[in-house]
Parts: C-alpha cells; sequence; structure tokens
C-alpha cells in the first residue's frame, strides 16, 4: 500500500520525508554531530527543489501537496535556529536578530491563514521560492564560517514574502493554492468583477 503511494505521489513522499526529517536533525543537533546535521539540511533544501520539480513533470500537482510541501518547509526554517544553537551557538548569538526576523517571516504567514481558513497555506509564491532559494544558500554558508551577507539578504527577501502572503491571505475570500504572486490574485478580481458585471448588465437586457 505505501509502496503504491510512493509510486504515485513521489512528491508528496519526499515532502513527508523532508517534514519527517525536523525532529531527527533536533537528535542529532542535540548529540553534536555537526556535519550530520549540516548534510541534512542540505538534503532538506535540495528536496524542497526536487518535490516541486517532479510535481509538476509527473502530473502529480495538487492542493494536498502544496500544503504539505509548505509544512515541510515552515517545519525545517523554523528549527534551523533550534540546530543551529545547540552546534553553532557562536553563529545564533551574533545573528539572533536576523534569524528573530527570519523566524517571524516563516511563522507568520501560515498563522494567519490558518486563522482565516482552518487549513495550511500552499501560496508558493514566486518571492518565497526566491527566499528558500537565498536562505538555504545562506545559512550553509553560515554554519561553514562564511561571510554572512547572503543569509541577510535572504533574511530581508523573507520578509518581502511574508508580506506578501499576509496581503493575500487578507484578500482572498477563500483559501488557495500556488498562486504565483499578490498581482495574480490582483488581477483575478478583476477579471472575475469584469465577468460579474458582464453578467448582471446581460440579465438586465
Amino acid at each position: 500500500m505505501i509502496q503504491h503511494y510512493c509510486s504515485i505521489h513521489l512528491a508528496n513522499c519526499i515532502s513527508a520525508l523532508r517534514l519527517a526529517g525536523a525532529p531527527v536533525l533536533l537528535y542529532l543537533a542535540w548529540y553534536g554531530y555537526a556535519y550530520s546535521v549540516l548534510g541534512g539540511l542540505i538534503a532538506a533544501f535540495v528536496s524542497d527543489m526536487v518535490d516541486g520539480y517532479l510535481a509538476r513533470a509527473l502530473g502529480q500537482t495538487s492542493s494536498f501537496g502544496a500544503r504539505l510541501d509548505s509544512l515541510a518547509d515552515s517545519a525545517i526554517f523554523i528549527i534551523i535556529p533550534l540546530v543551529g544553537w545547540l552546534v553553532w551557538p557562536e553563529v545564533i548569538r551574533r545573528e539572533a536578530l536576523y534569524f528573530l526576523v527570519a523566524i517571524g517571516s516563516a511563522a507568520l504567514p501560515p498563522l494567519l491563514h490558518l486563522y482565516k481558513f482552518r487549513t495550511p497555506t500552499g501560496y508558493h509564491t514566486w518571492s518565497s521560492k526566491l527566499a528558500v532559494f537565498l536562505m538555504s544558500s545562506g545559512v550553509i554558508l553560515l554554519f561553514v564560517g562564511w561571510s554572512g551577507w547572503l543569509f541577510h539578504l535572504a533574511t530581508w527577501v523573507c520578509v518581502g514574502a511574508a508580506l506578501e502572503q499576509i496581503a493575500m491571505t487578507l484578500v482572498l475570500p477563500q483559501s488557495r493554492c500556488n498562486i504565483p504572486s499578490f498581482w495574480h490574485v490582483i488581477k483575478e478580481r478583476e477579471l472575475a468583477l469584469d465577468a460579474g458585471e458582464e453578467n448582471h448588465h446581460r440579465h438586465r437586457r
């Protein structure tokens, strides 16, 4: 049964494994396995790119898959400061403000979406994809001792992506998945209004 599901929904299985990997990373960090934590983070970041590609290539995109992917992303990004504190505490102390901003950017949009729609988010906006890519690269470079400039840049990109998702949640009347940007939400609303006005005029005739 499980093998059959994974063969059909490979992308969802990869997302589920990434979600399940979050507590494993915490366990490894607790016992000080720095290289294993680093490898696990890299694997999680790579899997985030792979599952989306596979979902599109295999025609397996779905609302459930989008929400599962977003949930796994949030879990990984929220535990990054925790594993960092356990393995690289000096880095977390030095970059504490940026990590707090990044955590807030990762946590607030899904919490607002959950409060309004009673379901996990799954927007997958272009800005959030850029933020994830930059943050993934920035965190790895930061933990291996390189410059933190990319991490700093990624943090502010995360803020912008979070603000866009918050705006989308406030504007949308119901939960939606796989929306590229806030502009697309506005465009769809304009088209819906135009269609409504056209129908209204048609009925009046």
